[in-house]
């Protein structure tokens, strides 16, 4: 049975004199603040579910958010996070756990906090704005604006390492599936093994074509015996439902990676054997994570992830959170970050501040007509001051606030866990990212409110 609220308070450690308890104290004001937020999260938990009120009780809403957030705020591990939230009490009193309440267990904090939403997290982050703007913490007047990059969970990628991720999991796969049907395959995980470690050492392109050659002549096989042995699950006979249920979950995986397998195939081919350069766009870079984009940043280095748009204010809180599709260049996004500013706070904002790679003539004409008075790029690009700002001087504030999203952008790689996603699939990395700024927001307002 799901709970959204304890049906009474819980009996809690008494809190000591200590700053970060301070903190904690000031986040769960804020948190108490917005009763609409656990109803939102307790909807992300019974969402499929035939009968939430029945069967045992499950962790309640409230306290799978302050989980999150502490989680994001301290960047524990969920192994961490049991052992605090069993041992700490200050933890236990901010999440509401009572004396002599055990601490949910590791599957159950896995399970119910990836269940919380990207949407619903964001909804949360736009009460809690509001909370700010009733406090006079932040008035969204003066906005500035930058983007960063924020990694998948991948390691470097290259085509034969690839090749060789997928010959390796859809042999895995195939050896589960040894429990429902009796379909043969080769193991070739040791031979694509020794072709990846070959292409890694061969010094010339030309030493590389054979055991390219040979690594990809074996993913097809593995490939075409993966499709055999799904076509093979989908007619088994499994008494157990809960069996009959992983052979075709398995089944699934296997034409999804054997899908992926194709595609990595074929732009393996195209790059080495035809010459070709495989646009950004058409790449995969992980089989496990095929969302991820390739972002080139200033031309010298290469990140795997999403590139992410930020807005923040004077007050240090972040105001909004974009994670772009693909690697749109800067001055696209200018003007749409100002109208979500908009959308949010029913005005444009008076001053904005932007890095140099969002400026064009464009761009600044747009701005000029949304109403925004004064707009300034950290490099001027042909655009004269005068049509920027109403004076040098305000021209030269704004650009010194602009520098300001630079710590906040390093504030929360460094303290949030926004230098890499570790949750998989593109709807948990976009979730990641919200409670990340959700945390640092929540901890930022109660350090500015007390």
């Amino acid at each position: 049975m799901r709970e959204n609220l304890p049906s009474q308070p819980p009996l809690v450690a008494a809190p000591f004199d200590h700053q970060h308890v301070r903190e904690l104290e000031g986040i769960d004001s804020i948190l108490t603040q917005l009763p609409e937020a656990t109803t939102w999260v307790y909807d992300d938990l019974v969402a499929g579910l035939k009968n939430p009120s029945t069967g045992r009780t499950g962790m309640s809403a409230e306290l799978a958010l302050r989980a999150l957030v502490v989680k994001q705020m301290t960047e524990f591990s969920y192994e961490q996070l049991v052992f605090h939230l069993g041992d700490s009490a200050a933890y236990r009193a901010f999440c509401k756990l009572g004396i002599g309440d055990p601490p949910p267990t590791l599957s159950t904090l896995k399970r119910n906090l990836k269940l919380v939403s990207a949407e619903t997290l964001e909804a949360i982050h736009w009460q809690v704005l509001l909370v700010a703007q009733d406090k006079g913490v932040e008035q969204a007047r003066k906005v500035r604006f930058d983007c960063t990059v924020t990694e998948t969970n991948i390691h470097e990628p290259s085509d034969s390492s690839l090749l060789d991720d997928c010959v390796r999991v859809l042999v895995r796969c195939m050896t589960y599936a040894k429990d429902f049907v009796s379909v043969p395959f080769r193991d070739s995980t040791l031979r694509a093994k020794r072709r990846a470690m070959e292409i890694l050492n061969a010094r010339t392109n030309k030493a590389r074509e054979k055991p390219y050659r040979d690594l990809m002549k074996v993913t097809g096989i593995t490939m075409r015996s993966a499709e055999r042995v799904a076509d093979a699950l989908d007619s088994c006979e499994v008494a157990s439902p809960i069996g009959y249920a992983r052979a075709l979950g398995l089944a699934a995986d296997l034409r999804h990676y054997a899908g992926l397998a194709q595609q990595v195939l074929a732009q393996t081919g195209r790059r080495i054997f035809l010459g070709d350069t495989v646009p950004a766009k058409e790449k995969i870079v992980s089989i496990f994570e095929p969302h991820t984009d390739i972002i080139i940043k200033d031309r010298r280095q290469t990140l795997y992830g999403h590139k992410l748009c930020l807005a923040t204010g004077a007050s240090g809180l972040v105001l909004d959170l974009r994670i772009e599709d693909g690697n749109p260049a800067d001055s696209t996004l200018a003007v749409e970050m100002v109208k979500r500013q908009s959308d949010i706070f029913d005005r444009v904002p008076r001053q904005v501040a932007f890095d140099g790679g969002f400026a064009s003539k464009d761009n600044l004409t747009e701005l000029k007509e949304l109403g925004v008075e004064d707009v300034a790029f950290s490099k001027k690009r042909g655009l004269d001051v005068a049509e920027m700002t109403r004076s040098r001087r305000i021209y030269r504030s704004l650009r010194n606030f602009r520098a300001g999203i630079e710590a906040g952008i390093s504030y929360l790689k460094r303290c949030f866990g926004l230098d890499r996603c570790t949750w998989r699939s593109l709807a948990s990395f976009k979730a990641y990212s919200w409670a990340s700024v959700l945390s640092a927001n929540l901890l930022t307002l109660a350090r500015r409110l007390l």
